[in-house]
């Protein structure tokens, strides 16, 4: 079976209309709109949970117990945190991004009543004809703002375009992909694994394949605060996470590869499962690596301090300069594709 360049534009179309769709950890409401409507072109079942994530379901020939596999569409952001006097707005953090990359970063605000408004991440020196320090002041909450395209001038004029506390930032993505196959954007983490999982649904429809157990997709929303897939349906076998490789210093993941994660910050993961996914990198000549990552965590951690009793493994394309301005290869994307065919019981083919 041919993956590699039938089902490019398929992923390239999912992946950048789920990288332009805004979603902060906790803002679901959009970008579930979109996961479900994609998915239930490819015949995927379609349930959200109270949380707001997904739960896609393909069936097997065998139902007694299914796959399980997750990616979460939540990203980094920022909330409106208070107003200042000259009607400025200070932030706090979603999630982790790298602050210093935010600087001169454009930005929408999304108010509760359904209103947009732009605006532009800045430190609080932000000219050089002005500031002696503009370029060694810290880029962090409290030296940087948000600076709001309208003509405001006061905190009353911000609060009278109804701009509250607690009111979501979305930082644009600036999505790019580059006629040789890369991938440039913000929150390729983990929105490159969703839309590996959405292409894995639609070879299966495509190809006309029926796998040999019932398939779960789990598409969490809160994985970037931590609490992601705490709810798991029960019915798993197993848990395949799908979230971003990691590049960079002492690891060997690069971004033409499938990572297979033999431990990050919450421990190891399953022995058997990741030796298993190992085994069939290799038997089907994958460009893989295998990596630790100190720094790391995921919906599968998230799911076994839930409480959960699911054996878990994690995998996903190399992503380099995670949390910033990150950046993927179609080659990573592919083989990250071909080993949760090959998780699910899809021979693909010597490769």
């Amino acid at each position: 079976m041919e993956i590699k360049e039938t089902y490019r534009q398929f992923y390239f179309d999912t992946v950048t209309r789920l990288l332009n769709t805004p979603s902060p950890s906790g803002y679901y409401e959009k970008v579930m709109k979109v996961v479900e409507e994609i998915a239930r072109i490819e015949e995927c079942g379609f349930e959200q949970t109270n949380k707001g994530c997904a739960i896609l379901t393909i069936a097997g020939k065998n139902h007694e117990k299914a796959l399980g596999a997750c990616a979460h569409c939540d990203t980094l952001g920022a909330m409106v945190r208070s107003i200042t006097p000259e009607g400025d707005l200070n932030f706090t953090k979603v999630g982790g991004p790298i602050l210093s990359t935010l600087d001169g970063e454009y930005c929408s605000i999304l108010t509760r009543d359904g209103k947009n408004y732009t605006g532009t991440f800045l430190s609080k020196s932000p000219a050089a004809h002005v500031y002696s320090d503009s370029d060694s002041r810290a880029r962090d909450e409290e030296n940087m703002y948000v600076r709001l395209d309208e003509v405001v001038h006061s905190a009353d004029d911000v609060k009278a375009l109804g701009i509250s506390n607690g009111d979501y930032i979305c930082i644009d993505p600036k999505t790019t992909v580059t006629p040789s196959g890369f991938l440039k954007s913000r929150f390729i983490d983990d929105k490159a694994s969703v839309a590996c999982l959405l292409t894995v649904a639609h070879i299966l429809r495509m190809e006309k394949i029926v796998p040999e157990q019932d398939l779960v997709f789990l598409i969490t929303m809160y994985e970037e605060v931590g609490h992601g897939a705490s709810y798991t349906p029960q019915n798993l076998v197993s848990m395949l996470g799908v979230d971003m490789g990691c590049i960079g210093t002492d690891l060997a993941c690069t971004e033409y590869d499938v990572s297979i994660c033999a431990k990050d910050s919450s421990g190891p993961y399953d022995y058997p499962l990741t030796t298993k996914l190992i085994q069939l990198a290799k038997e089907y000549n994958l460009s893989y690596a295998v990596d630790i990552y100190p720094y790391y965590g995921s919906d599968v951690g998230a799911m076994w301090r839930a409480g959960n009793d699911i054996p878990g493994a994690l995998i996903g394309t190399g992503v380099h300069a995670s949390h910033g301005m990150e950046r993927t290869h179609y080659d990573g994307i592919y083989n990250t594709i071909a080993l949760i065919l090959l998780y699910i019981g899809v021979d693909i083919g010597k490769q």
